[in-house]
Parts: structure tokens; C-alpha cells; sequence
């Protein structure tokens, strides 16, 4: 019935997430309000590392994507569980540290740092910088210089692999602003430069070739090329590559269409095809780093949004307004993504009707979806977006001056604030 196992119906006919309400949820804090449900994060990076273990040895490490869903209360929670964190800007970085979080088991990402996020990161000791290209390294070699300090670092490299997915997700073809072409030499040139530096220390090379990815195949050819690089490195250089890195990208269900694989299933593939390559090009077997951000976060979330206009235009379409739109969910403007949606307190009865959920923002295309299936909503109403746990809080905006909503963690049947909802004070805070 729903996208997300943790979602059900409860006497009254209303959604539950994790057990609790979600009508009282928006009338205990408000709408629009994200919802995220701590045992669904708990059990999915708990189904990663478990599958590291079963199917690579144990020899990997699972890196939360923290750009899907950042704040210092999941940190923590990652941190609790044993995993590591990608972080791709200063400011992730610095809520990852006020967090408390082992600075030995952060990737910091990202394809133009700054001086000051990169001397940031050397001084915090983040576990490796994932370098972009050629002037970042240089920038670096000097910063760990100054600081008297070996760095380590991975190469992010582009692989070459169509992922089969929307076109500003797309990261692993040569088009792209992120990181070093194999076809064009730069890759392994920049890898002799790198292995004669010395304050920083080539421990690794990383790929990622996109976001919201179903098939397996792209991320096992992935591994071919990336292995098919280390050994070129190794027969030519004589320096073998300790850590291979294949980043994230693994799809999550949104609709009903929608089929990710199981993590268990990639796992087991891709780890076969490392050792298999690694067998037949003499390599010793790398470390595995994998970075899973949407398939942690955004099945354990959903937005509670207040329906207010209904407008019913004969024989086009019916728009159900919300509360929120594109400055808590931008997706469906930058991608034209697919939502599911239920009217909360309605979720015990059918889905009668074809809807477009639109926002509030003064934008034509604001929207959270086009023909969307929902019960009869009505002004008063709440609607629950589903599967909105990545990329929903992290992409949203003051644009309109709306304040961003509240982040609510529930748990055992219990709820707690994790981030509040913005005042209008924090509106105008930094104004002159």
C-alpha cells in the first residue's frame, strides 16, 4: 500500500510513521514538518555493513552521503552505528565535527574547495580528501606543507559509464565537472604527480557515476575500470592502490513503478567482481569504500504538509495547495521527480482521484507532482509526502523568505526535535 515499510494505518484511520501519528505529529509541531523515522536509518546502514561483511570480508567501510540529509543528530546516529561520512563542503564538515563525530572515518568530497575548506579539513584530520584535479592537489600539497602534515587523499576518476538515470544526476562520463578523465591521460598523469608529492598520500581512487541508479551492471563495470586503472598504475608506476572507492547512487523506491534492488544483491555482485578482477590483474585486494546518502535517508522520511485552496478546473485539472513546495522539496522543479502522497488523516480510505499537489512559492512550477493518486483532500487536510527523507531538507531554501520547516525524529514509538523550525527573526538574522 505504501513506498516505505514503516508507514501503516492505525484505528482511526490515520498514516503512521514508526507506530506514531502523523495527524497528531503536525498538530504537535506544526507543517510543514519532515518527519524521519530513526529505526528505518538504523536497519539500512546496518543492512550495508552487514552485507560489507558478508560478501567483501569485512574489509570496506560504509560512508554516509551526509549531502542526502545533514544535520548533527544524524551524525550521531551514524557515528552510533559504527559507519563513516561523505561530506562535500565546509559547512558539513563543521556540523560533522560539533557533532562529535571521528574525524578518521570522514571523506571530504567536492569538485572546487576552497583554501579555507581544505586547510579546514587537514586541521580536523578528516580520514582522506577525495582531490577533484590537478590544482586541488597542488593547493593541498602546499596547505599540508604549512601545516607540517602528510594528507591523505583519492582521486575521484570518471569512469566513463552511462548510469541510466536523469542528466544533472549523471557524474561517471567524461562530460562532467567532477574529476579526472581516464580517456584523456589526465587521470594517471595527475597519479605520477601525486606519488611524488610529499605531504600528501595517494591512498585511494573513487568513482561515483550517479544518483537514483537501478540497474546493477553500471556499478560492476565501474569496478572493471577503476581495477582495470589500479593495475595500470601498479605494472607502471610500481605503486599499488590500497582503496578503492565506488561511491553511491542506489535507487530507492518513490512510486509504485519504481524496482530498486536489494542492498544485499549489489553488494554481493560488485564485491564478486572485485575479486574476480583483482584475481586476474594480480591486485591485492583493496579496501571498499561505498557512500549509500537517498537509500539511508529518504525512505526513513516524510513531509507533513496543511492542505489549504482546492481548485477544481473542469475537464484540465484539480490542484490541491499546500503549505510548503519548492523551498522544502525542490526535486520535482530541478528534475520533475516522482512523489507518492497520501492524505493523512484520510489513509484508511481508497485513492479516489488524480491530483496536482501544488506549493505555495510564487512559481508556476511549483509543484510536488502532476496526476498524483490521492484520497478526496480538502482544506484542513493533511497530506504526507512519502520517501522524502534525502535530498528534501539538504535542497531547501528561504526563497519567498518561507522558513524552513522542522526536522522530527521519531523512535520507539516516541518524538524529538532534531532540527527547529526557522522564526522569522532567523529570517532577517543576518540582515543590515
Amino acid at each position: 500500500m505504501f513506498v516505505s515499510e514503516n508507514l501503516g494505518v492505525n484505528t482511526e484511520g490515520h498514516l503512521t510513521i514508526g507506530g506514531i501519528d502523523t495527524v497528531e505529529l503536525a498538530r504537535e509541531y506544526g507543517t510543514p514538518l519532515y518527519v524521519m523515522d530513526e529505526q528505518v536509518i538504523r536497519s539500512s546502514l546496518r543492512r550495508f555493513h552487514d552485507s560489507m561483511n558478508r560478501y567483501y570480508e569485512g574489509n570496506g567501510e560504509v560512508h554516509f552521503a551526509s549531502k542526502a540529509f545533514s544535520c548533527m543528530e544524524m551524525c550521531r546516529i551514524v557515528a552510533s552505528e559504527g559507519d563513516g561520512l561523505d561530506v562535500v563542503s565546509i559547512g558539513e564538515l563543521y556540523t560533522a565535527v560539533k557533532a562529535g563525530f571521528p574525524m578518521e572515518k570522514v571523506g571530504f568530497h567536492g569538485n572546487n574547495k576552497t583554501d579555507e575548506e581544505l586547510s579546514y579539513a587537514v586541521e580536523v584530520g578528516v580520514g582522506h580528501i577525495i582531490v577533484d584535479n590537478i590544482s586541488e592537489l597542488r593547493r593541498l600539497e602546499k596547505i599540508a606543507e604549512k601545516s607540517n602534515i602528510r594528507a591523505n587523499i583519492m582521486f575521484r576518476i570518471k569512469p566513463g559509464i552511462d548510469a541510466h538515470t536523469h542528466d544533472f544526476v549523471k557524474t561517471g562520463q567524461i562530460d562532467s565537472k567532477f574529476g579526472f578523465a581516464l580517456e584523456t591521460g589526465e587521470a594517471f598523469e595527475a597519479v605520477k604527480e601525486a606519488v611524488s608529492c610529499k605531504n600528501v598520500k595517494l591512498v585511494g581512487i573513487h568513482c561515483h557515476i550517479g544518483s537514483q541508479i537501478f540497474d546493477i551492471a553500471p556499478f560492476e563495470e565501474a569496478a572493471r575500470v577503476m581495477l582495470g586503472f589500479a593495475a595500470k598504475i601498479k605494472n607502471e608506476l610500481g605503486y599499488e592502490i590500497e582503496g578503492l572507492n565506488l561511491g553511491g547512487g542506489f535507487g530507492i523506491k518513490y512510486v509504485d513503478e519504481n524496482d530498486p534492488k536489494p542492498f544485499e544483491v549489489y553488494l554481493e555482485k560488485v564485491s564478486a567482481v572485485v575479486k574476480a578482477e583483482c584475481d586476474s590483474l594480480g591486485l591485492k585486494l583493496p579496501k571498499m569504500f561505498i557512500e549509500p546518502g537517498r537509500s539511508i535517508a529518504g525512505p526513513a522520511g516524510i513531509t507533513l504538509y496543511t492542505v489549504g485552496a482546492r481548485k477544481e478546473i473542469p475537464n484540465i485539472r484539480t490542484y490541491i495547495s499546500v503549505d510548503g513546495g519548492m523551498a522544502d522539496n525542490p526535486r520535482y522543479i530541478l528534475y520533475g521527480s516522482e512523489y507518492s502522497a497520501v492524505v493523512a488523516n484520510k489513509a484508511g480510505e481508497e485513492k479516489s482521484e488524480k491530483v496536482t499537489i501544488a506549493g505555495k512559492c510564487c512559481e508556476s512550477g511549483d509543484l510536488i507532482g502532476e496526476n498524483m493518486p490521492l484520497q478526496h483532500a480538502e482544506s484542513g487536510d493533511i497530506i504526507a509526502v512519502c520517501a522524502t527523507g534525502a535530498y528534501n531538507y539538504s535542497m531547501s531554501s528561504n526563497y519567498n523568505r518561507l522558513q524552513k520547516p522542522a526536522v522530527v525524529f521519531v523512535n520507539e514509538g516516541k518524538s524529538r526535535i532534531a532540527v527547529k523550525r526557522e522564526t522569522l527573526d532567523d529570517i532577517i538574522r543576518n540582515d543590515i
